[in-house]
């Protein structure tokens, strides 16, 4: 079983103990969640990697990590000055890039997850300029949509590290999202996306792009919005 789980199972002991070893990865692993947490969000490094696709930066109302950690509600809002920032318009969909909890997931996988789901879109919709958010967490997008007049938006952010994983990213997809009003009963999520443990850029992208496609389609997203597509060749190879 461990051969096919970073999760920490099967570890012995040493008299009342782990043994010294584990223990040791044990405050190696909770070191790097804590960096994880902490580490500054890098908009460069994101934009780079989108290789030419148009985006804009925003901030949230948090004015840095502490208050970001503390006060979850400031990292759901729009910071007032970056509204006008934002290329209002009739958009389909925008995709946001929120640095959460991790934004070393967000640095290795965001561009991956939004050129890879982009390319199996139709043609007919319109994508709006991706938005990268800093100190950000998932309702952000409601505001950042509202303001643009995006029917939907894609919340690709860093989740919280755990023991095992620090470099895990969510996509979050929500249907006509309203500020203080959408809750996430409304939203479809794919997590844990950081190949090759977990979900591939390939299974994430075409997963997201058939849930966009359905969502366009039948006006929802959330509870009544079932995720339909080939589950083949989603996970990558397991250790």
């Amino acid at each position: 079983m461990r051969r096919h789980t970073q999760a920490r199972i099967g570890l012995g002991r040493a008299g009342c103990g782990l043994p010294t070893r584990h223990r040791l990865e044990l405050q190696a692993a909770h070191a790097a969640a804590r960096d994880a947490v902490h580490s500054p969000f890098d908009p460069d490094t994101v934009a780079a990697a989108l290789t030419g696709m148009p985006s804009v930066r925003v901030r949230s109302a948090a004015p840095d990590r502490l208050a970001y950690l503390q006060r979850p509600d400031l990292g759901r809002r729009l910071h007032p000055t970056d509204r006008a920032h934002l290329p209002a318009g009739e958009w389909d969909v925008v995709f946001v890039v929120a640095d959460g909890l991790s934004s070393r997931a967000v640095h290795e996988h965001a561009a991956a997850v939004v050129r890879a789901t982009v390319s199996l879109l139709p043609a007919d919709f319109r994508v709006a300029p991706v938005v990268l958010a800093e100190q950000a967490r998932v309702a952000l997008g409601d505001d950042i949509a509202w303001a643009m007049d995006a029917a939907m938006v894609v919340v690709l952010v860093g989740e919280r590290p755990g023991m095992s994983a620090a470099d895990s990213l969510g996509a979050y997809l929500t249907y006509r999202p309203r500020p203080g009003i959408t809750t996430d009963a409304d939203r479809n999520c794919l997590s844990n996306i950081r190949p090759p443990l977990g979900l591939t850029y390939e299974g994430a992208a075409g997963k997201l792009a058939a849930l966009l496609g359905r969502a366009r389609e039948l006006g929802l997203t959330g509870v009544g919005l079932k995720d339909e597509s080939d589950h083949e060749h989603v996970i990558g190879r397991l250790p």
